[in-house]
Parts: C-alpha cells; structure tokens; sequence
C-alpha cells in the first residue's frame, strides 16, 4: 500500500488495480482473455487472473464458456445507478466553471429542473470576490422570477413547457399570475429564445439587489440545465452584462454539453 500526499490513509493498491481491471474491461469490444487485460491494463498477469477471480467471485465479472474471455457482467451497472444526471453534471461543470470564473469574476450557477424550481448544483458563489452568498447549493430558484428560470422555459420542449406552465398555474400568490397570463408569458419566452438568454434585473423579490443573465446547456439535443451569471443589479445593465460575458457565457455552456456526450 502507498500512501496519498493530500491523505493520512494508506492508498489500498489491490481496490486500484481492482478498479483499473474493471476500467479495462469496460473499454474492450466483446470481452478479452486475461493476458489481453494485462497488456491494457498493464498489471501482472498473475495479479489480473487473482482480480478476475475476485470480480468474478463478486459478480461483476463473468468468463464465457465459448472462448474463455472475461466479460463485465450486469451487476456493474449498480455502480452507476444511483449517480443520476444533476450529480453527472455537476461534477463535470465544476472545473469548467472555475476556469469561467478566472473571466468573468462574478459568480456563475449551474441550474437543472426540479418539478416546478431550478436548483443550484454546481456554484462559483463559494470563490467569487463579488459574490455576497457563500451557500448557494441546493438553493431552489423561482422559475418565473429568475433567469435561469426563464431560460428553461424558452429551450425546453412545447410539452414539457405546458405541464410546467400549467402546474405553475395553480399555485397562489403574486409570483405565480404570469403563469395564468399567457400572451404576457409567450412574448416573454420569446424574447428570450430570440436573444439567446434569460434575463432578471431585480424582479425576484427574494433577491431584490440583484440581476441575471442565463443561457441554456444542451448535450444531444437535450437540455440539461442552464447556466447563470449573477451580479448586482447597481453595477451594470442586462445589455451591458450580456455584452461582455454572454460569449464567455455560452461557451462554458457549450462545453458542458460536449463533455456530458
């Protein structure tokens, strides 16, 4: 066993080289003998045979009795389900935010859909010199107050959009009589798809001091989320923030989308 620099834990050298065989295995087409599995992984062969066995013993791993390879078995699909897609995109947004941060200085959310909310997954709020909220994740955001908000209505499918809208409808409360406004509501929307983002300047009123912009993040086809920049109302307007960071903006949302392919 080694041991981590950043740890005070011995690295378990026999789980790594387990996980490594696994890695191996998921990149061969059809299944591949041992000795095949050592030259790809580049483990010894009498430790692959001694991890086969273990796998195989464990039911992740089966040998076919036709040629003898090694082939991954259903069981290592337990392994990924409870990994759902937010916690898939968050970790794949969260150095892709933190290289946006270094442009744009000013806090960035990574939002997905939440029934009838957006809900930070991944923030910059925790490192931004002007960020004045520190814990933002997990926060929910009103869909019609928000620009991350207005951004998923503009980008997602007409039908996902009427079950939203007409859920939104039926709620109570000031928030929520835009939902019932249709034209006001559809010219809105409009607007956004047009100019490529969402906008809020001071109209959440939990959040009054402040004000958005947000684009949305595609992965084939399929929206994801949306991506956010936030600020302080006072310091700029939207046409002013979306003319220096829009384009840095839509780029870390197109690089979302092509790592989450």
């Amino acid at each position: 066993m080694t041991r981590d620099r950043d740890s005070d834990y011995k690295i378990v050298r026999g789980l790594s080289r387990g996980l490594a065989l696994l890695n191996a295995l998921n990149r061969v087409d059809g299944g591949a003998s041992a000795v095949r599995l050592a030259e790809i992984s580049g483990i010894h062969r009498t430790t692959v045979r001694r991890l086969l066995e273990t796998l195989q013993g464990e039911g992740y791993v089966h040998r076919s009795e036709s040629d003898g390879s090694f082939r991954l078995s259903m069981k290592v699909r337990e392994l990924s389900e409870g990994f759902r897609d937010e916690q898939w995109i968050s970790a794949v947004a969260a150095p892709l935010l933190a290289e946006l941060l270094q442009i744009v200085v000013w806090p960035t959310d990574l939002c997905t859909l939440d029934v009838d909310a957006m809900v930070v997954r991944e923030t910059t709020h925790r490192f931004s010199r002007l960020s004045f909220h520190r814990s933002m994740i997990g926060r929910r955001l009103p869909l019609l107050q928000t620009a991350t908000g207005l951004a998923y209505l503009a980008f997602c499918g007409d039908a996902e959009r009427e079950q939203i809208i007409a859920l939104l409808a039926q709620r109570e409360g000031p928030e929520f009589r835009l939902a019932r406004d249709s034209i006001a509501l559809d010219n809105m929307l409009r607007k956004v798809k047009h100019q490529g983002y969402g906008e809020n300047f001071m109209a959440w009123n939990q959040e009054e001091r402040i004000a958005s912009i947000a684009v949305p993040v595609f992965a084939n086809s399929r929206l994801l989320g949306c991506l956010n920049l936030v600020y302080v109302a006072q310091a700029m307007s939207i046409e002013q923030a979306a003319n220096r960071y829009l384009a840095a903006l839509q780029k870390t949302a197109r690089q979302i989308g092509d790592k989450m392919e």
